[in-house]
């Protein structure tokens, strides 16, 4: 089951952006559980992700939910088709079972229609900034880059940041946009998992990429979305309650908390698993090719037997 490509979604919520909590749990009493398995195919499942999928695959059955795959293969760069049909053969192998799919790279139109709102609202603006500048904006490195999120990036310096939010003229190609977030605004939401959470806008996350601009090789011209905003309009379509994923993400639940209340949609609840880590302390990553999931099968290890290797990698 694949979803229409041409689906909107709702109206602009500029007011929504002064609300500082996001709590769901009443909400989540008395909506039908819609959850997401949603990887990235840029490498083999590792150990780390069996677990996490796993947890997710849990949840949802045991609260008689639905469950999507979601195919989030936007990285042209990196995302492989044999990478896409390893999964779906590593989460089958894994015992678990999902009942609609979809497949990012088919969705843009829906992406730049939710870019085009925010532009149309104020709300975004085009960057014209190198990944040098970007580089150089960064306000201090993170303590532990090897542990840093894959989807973090600097503290925006507001090089290219308007003076004072208006709509912004069409889309133009050549550009990145920015989410323009609100000044010193604390956003705070109760992870299911990890407890109560708090971020601040402009101390822990500034204005961040929503869409990145044409790569070399790209024929449209157009680019891509970003992480942030593709997951958000992804998940209002499905309907996702509860998004289940690895705490590396818990500042992104924040961003993503943002962008929901700019485009009008829900926000789900959050449970945000721990990281994985090899027995040197570092976290697992797609590179550890030892602990992928292939590499387990291959050396006669059972799904069965994994629960006991989650024990082992805390």
């Amino acid at each position: 089951m694949w979803l229409d490509p041409t689906w909107q979604g709702g109206t602009i919520r500029k007011d929504c952006l002064t609300a500082c909590d996001a709590s769901t749990s009443m909400k989540a009493a008395t909506t039908p559980y819609i959850g997401r398995l949603a990887p990235s195919p840029t490498g083999l499942l590792h150990l780390g992700h069996a677990r996490t999928f796993f947890i997710a695959h849990q949840r949802a059955r045991s609260a008689h939910g639905m469950l999507y795959l979601r195919d989030e293969d936007l990285d042209r760069q990196r995302s492989r088709p044999e990478f896409s049909a390893a999964m779906r053969e590593d989460l089958l192998w894994l015992g678990l079972r999902w009942d609609a799919e979809l497949r990012q790279s088919e969705r843009l139109p829906i992406y730049r229609a939710a870019l085009d709102r925010l532009l149309a609202a104020g709300l975004a603006y085009p960057c014209s900034c190198s990944r040098r500048d970007l580089a150089q904006a960064m306000q201090a490195p993170h303590e532990d880059a090897a542990a840093a999120p894959e989807d973090d990036e600097p503290i925006y310096n507001n090089r290219c940041r308007p003076a004072a939010a208006s709509p912004t003229a069409a889309f133009a190609t050549g550009c990145n946009y920015r989410f323009r977030t609100p000044d010193q605004l604390q956003v705070a939401f109760t992870d299911l998992h990890a407890g109560p959470q708090s971020f601040t806008t402009s101390r822990d996350f500034g204005d961040f990429l929503i869409w990145r601009r044409a790569e070399p090789g790209d024929t449209s011209g157009l680019g891509l979305p970003s992480y942030q905003l593709a997951c958000v309009v992804d998940d209002a379509q499905t309907g996702i309650t509860e998004v289940v994923r690895g705490g590396d993400l818990l500042k992104s639940t924040a961003r993503q908390i943002l962008l929901q209340r700019a485009l009008g949609y829900p926000t789900p609840a959050w449970f945000h698993c721990d990281l994985m880590r090899d027995h040197s302390g570092i976290r697992l990553a797609k590179r550890h090719d030892a602990l992928a999931l292939r590499t387990l099968r291959a050396r006669g290890i059972t799904a069965a037997e994994l629960p006991a290797l989650f024990q082992d990698h805390p």
